[in-house]
């Protein structure tokens, strides 16, 4: 079953943390479509949150098309992200991990690397819009 987390510091709203783990959990495969997700009862006793912050975050997946509830039965992943296959996913993963460790070596903190990786991206963005 799909657990969810939250960071308390991380200065994103509860219900915002919940849909982008929602979204990161179906772009790896790790969610796909007919999964159940936790209900809202289930999530708020869980992460002592209030329900009413679930149910936003869960009407928010509905809005983006990622889940939808079903009355009586829960709440349901709608789609999944078509990309690479399992093998494909690994071994890129394995390369962004020795990446991450040569740069934990070079002394970057992790908000160091985020902010590398994220220039990164913008630029990746800027040349292939």
């Amino acid at each position: 079953m799909f657990r969810f987390r939250f960071e308390g510091g991380s200065g994103v709203p509860p219900y915002l943390q919940l849909v982008q783990q929602v979204e990161r959990a179906v772009r790896l495969g790790e969610l796909r479509a007919g999964d159940r997700l936790p209900t809202v009862k289930e999530v708020a006793a869980g992460m002592v949150i209030n329900p009413n912050t679930v149910l936003k975050a869960y009407r928010e997946l509905e809005h983006r098309g990622l889940a939808k509830g079903r009355p009586g039965k829960g709440t349901f992943v709608e789609r999944e992200f078509t990309g690479l296959d399992e093998e494909k996913r690994a071994e890129l993963r394995a390369g962004l991990t020795e990446w991450l460790t040569t740069a934990r070596r070079a002394g970057m903190d992790p908000d160091d690397i985020a902010a590398l990786v994220s220039a990164a991206l913008h630029d990746l963005r800027e040349e292939n819009p």
